[in-house]
């Protein structure tokens, strides 16, 4: 700046025709020091031409810098006398001068074009510096602090420029200077150039510059939040190469070679099949090849880790003392015989041979009998890893054959995982609830437990995440479900099931005694010297605090009374605490279930039938009456399909066997016929109530009443034959509790007996029936004496209305007993 204030001191003379050098991509203003790169012959040559002379030249703008030869029409008219201060010849036959802007100066004709330009030029004066009046001293000062913000924002300008700027009051120096270093396109800077009037140019530098601004100010957000999204990387990165770099300079090994050779030693030691060793290493080839940061090697390194932590030849030695074994067995469970004889004989095949396909089982039964625990107990007495997995609402087959290894974050599926938490190749595995399992537009888990499920296939089980084959063959698969109407044929065929029926009473009180209540004792720090539970008020805890096939609820009944009781301990009380079935209440409180009501007296139509639910066996009544009416049938108590299509054939044949039961057949088609089966609020269905239906049908019509004392399950055809049923142990249980001796079941059911303990059977009459008339010969009270007994006692009267029913349109029945059914299950009969 101070050659600009020697110029202006002299007062340079600027000659009227000047050579002419044409301006590629840039405006030099006046006072404007910069060097120039001079490539092409015309402009060396004007160059050469002003040294000779004044060392003044006029620099014009291309108005296209693509024009390698431009004419006078391809320049700018107006442009900047310069002053050459220094020039230099390159190598390369370029020259590199040093100009500085002089004054601004405007063409008038072109006087020579060969061999350079020649311009006659008429010299723009720079004006007088005006007034500074408020306004132009605002419009200065807005510029210079928009010129910091912009410097700020990350703008690049010299600091030289940056300390001259904020020392200059004048506005068009200001302008020219400010332009000159912000960097404009050629247009743009020409503009500027033009204008003459100093505010006005100025103004227009302030647009510039405010546009800037903000085209900084979002090029700044834009960086930050770039910025933030990579820093964490950029700091892991830099972190982990110091971190190499601090190894190197301790003498530490490298640690990628350490990895590659801690893979081979994993892979070695491993004892991979040959196939799934091939794959490794390959792999392994693979990732040495690549950048350890890459995503690839990533994956690659996982895949690897898998391969080289699954048990391909590790396994557990069977412990194949049966002695020991049964020991186990019985220690943790009571009863289950028909399962432990199973898992026994297992053992027994696996001592005298030691390669053999593991069994695949499949435990059904309702909630909480064990089917879990059972699991746990058959890999204790085996000695070998158990692993649970539960199958409850999967609906994703990649759950069971995992991913493919394409996917972000793919990762083998549970059965591989499962091995792997093992540790070994032939662990237990339990699969929970696979009568629960789902299925939607992500595939068919089913369908892909086939293969883990088939003893045939699972020796090469192939998972999509390894994609290499793995021997599942020594694996003990156990499945466990409520129900196997809901298991798919095709997997339910592959598995040999196991059905575990409800517990009985005294089932359960052995269990409580055995297993529960010590259980509990431990847990909650009390011992038997501070409580003591009677079998009555376990009893007691059975028959009216829970209603259950399992022993869930009733192990946390105990648990309650254990809770009473620490708490009164806690609170200083030291004396023994004895449960009986006549202070149970005091802590578990009212009963929360009443058993069924027995029956007091025999009665005409009502029929007492068997019916199996979830939670164990239990008894229904079946009421039937007779009214005035046109043959109608009308069936309530929330009765299914089955249970409906029951009654129809039970109707149809008292109707043909009218005359061998002494019916008039105008009785059916001059009354209605009404069958009830309380408690109305609880759903019922299935066959084996059609015996019962058939009996209080003819009870009704026949006036003779049905034996109380008796209690019947069967399914009947319109021939009068009596099928077999199912659930006969939880019939029968539920007979006993209610202190009937004689049930009448199906003939082909005789063969079931034997699987009944013999606590059951004690005490038991069971009436095997082929057809109809074995149930109505046993069930109905036929001998005339004993019917005119019943009628005595009963105000014969009474069962007179009941026998006609067509006058009054009553008869007796029970249908005013009290039933509470919200606590009952569904029921199937």
């Amino acid at each position: 700046m101070d050659a600009n204030k020697n110029n202006d001191k002299e007062q340079i003379e600027i000659p009227d025709v000047l050579p002419v050098l044409p301006a590629r991509d840039i405006v030099v203003f006046p006072y404007m020091i910069l060097p120039l790169f001079v490539g092409r012959d015309v402009s060396v040559k004007a160059i050469d031409h002003s040294l000779n002379t004044n060392r003044m030249i006029l620099l014009l703008s291309q108005r296209d810098m693509t024009i390698e030869s431009p004419t006078p029409n391809d320049l700018y008219s107006t442009g900047t006398v310069c002053m050459i201060m220094r020039m230099l010849k390159l190598p390369d036959g370029r020259v590199k001068v040093l100009v500085q802007g002089l004054s601004k100066a405007k063409i008038l004709k072109i006087a020579q074009q060969e061999p350079f330009f020649m311009a006659e030029i008429e010299k723009i004066p720079e004006e007088k510096p005006v007034e500074m009046t408020i306004e132009n001293e605002a419009l200065v000062r807005n510029v210079k602090e928009q010129m910091d913000k912009a410097v700020s924002l990350g703008k690049t300008i010299l600091p030289d420029v940056i300390v001259v700027i904020e020392n200059i009051d004048d506005p068009g120096r200001l302008a020219d200077l400010i332009a000159s270093n912000l960097g404009l396109k050629t247009d743009q800077a020409q503009e500027i150039l033009e204008l003459q009037d100093p505010i006005e140019r100025l103004k227009k530098v302030g647009e510039v510059l405010a546009r800037e601004v903000q085209l900084l100010t979002i090029q700044q957000k834009i960086q930050t939040e770039a910025r933030g999204e990579i820093d964490k990387t950029q700091r892991e990165y830099f972190l982990r190469e110091q971190l190499k770099a601090i190894q190197r300079e301790l003498g530490d090994i490298d640690e990628r070679a350490e990895e590659i050779r801690e893979f081979k030693k994993k892979i070695e030691e491993a004892k991979m099949p040959e196939k799934v060793m091939k794959e490794a290493e390959k792999q392994l080839r693979r990732i040495e090849k690549m950048h350890p940061d890459s995503a690839e090697a990533g994956t690659i390194r996982t895949y690897l880790e898998w391969l080289t932590e699954l048990p391909w030849s590790k396994g557990t030695k069977d412990q194949l003392d049966i002695k020991l074994a049964e020991k186990v067995l019985n220690d943790d469970h009571y009863d289950l015989e028909k399962v432990k004889e199973r898992i026994l004989e297992y053992l027994s095949v696996r001592k005298l041979k030691e390669k053999m396909k593991g069994p695949i089982l499949c435990f059904i039964g309702p909630p909480g009998v064990g089917k879990t625990s059972l699991g746990r107990s058959i890999a204790r007495s085996l000695s070998r890893e158990f692993v649970r997995m539960s199958l409850g609402g999967v609906r994703d087959e990649a759950e069971i054959r995992g991913h493919r290894r394409t996917y972000v974050g793919a990762l083998p599926g549970r059965i591989i995982q499962g091995i792997k938490q093992a540790g070994t190749n032939n662990p237990v595995i339990m699969l929970d609830e696979i009568d629960k399992i789902g299925k939607d537009f992500r595939g068919d888990p089913s369908s892909a437990l086939l293969e883990v499920l088939d003893p045939e296939q699972n020796n090469s089980f192939m998972d999509h995440y390894l994609a290499v084959p793995f021997d599942l063959s020594n694996v003990m698969f156990i499945t466990t479900g409520n129900l196997s109407d809901t298991i798919p044929s095709p997997l339910r065929d592959r598995m040999e099931i196991l059905y575990l029926s409800g517990y009985t009473e005294e089932e359960k009180l052995e269990i409580a005694r055995k297993y529960l209540i010590p259980k509990q004792l431990d847990e909650h720090g009390i011992t038997t010297k501070i409580l003591n539970i009677s079998e009555s008020a376990v009893r007691q805890i059975i028959s009216h605090y829970t209603r259950e096939a399992g022993v869930r609820n009733l192990e946390r009944e105990i648990a309650n009374l254990c809770r009473k009781v620490a708490r009164e301990v806690a609170e200083g009380k030291n004396e023994k605490f004895k449960i009986t079935s006549n202070n149970a209440h005091k802590y578990l409180g009212v009963p929360k279930y009443l058993p069924e009501e027995e029956m007091k007296k025999n009665e005409i139509g009502v029929a007492t039938g068997l019916a199996w639910t979830e939670a164990g066996g239990d008894v229904i009544y079946v009421e039937a009456t007779v009214m005035k009416g046109k043959g109608n049938l009308t069936l309530t108590g929330q009765l299914g399909d089955v249970m409906k299509e029951s009654a129809q054939a039970a109707l149809s044949y008292v109707k043909s066997q009218a005359r061998e039961l002494n019916i008039s057949e105008d009785a059916f088609f001059n009354a209605d016929l009404h069958i009830h089966v309380p408690a109305g609020a609880i759903p019922k269905d299935g066959p084996s109530a059609g015996i019962t239906m058939a009996s209080a049908i003819a009870s009704v019509f026949t006036g003779m009443p049905v034996r109380k004392d008796v209690a019947m399950t069967g399914e009947v055809t319109l021939r009068g034959r009596v099928l077999p049923i199912g659930g006969l142990k939880e019939k029968v249980l539920a007979a006993k509790r209610m202190r009937i001796k004689t049930v009448i079941i199906p003939h082909r059911n005789k063969k079931d007996l034997e699987d009944l303990p013999k606590y059951v059977k004690e005490g038991m009459h069971f009436v095997f029936a082929e057809t109809m008339d074995n149930v109505l010969k046993e069930s109905l009270l036929n001998n005339r004496k004993r019917k005119e007994d019943f009628e005595k006692r009963n105000n014969g009267h009474k069962g007179k209305e009941a026998h006609s029913g067509i006058k009054k349109g009553k008869s007796e029945t029970s249908s005013n007993r009290r039933i509470k059914p919200s606590k009952r299950s569904k029921k199937k009969v």
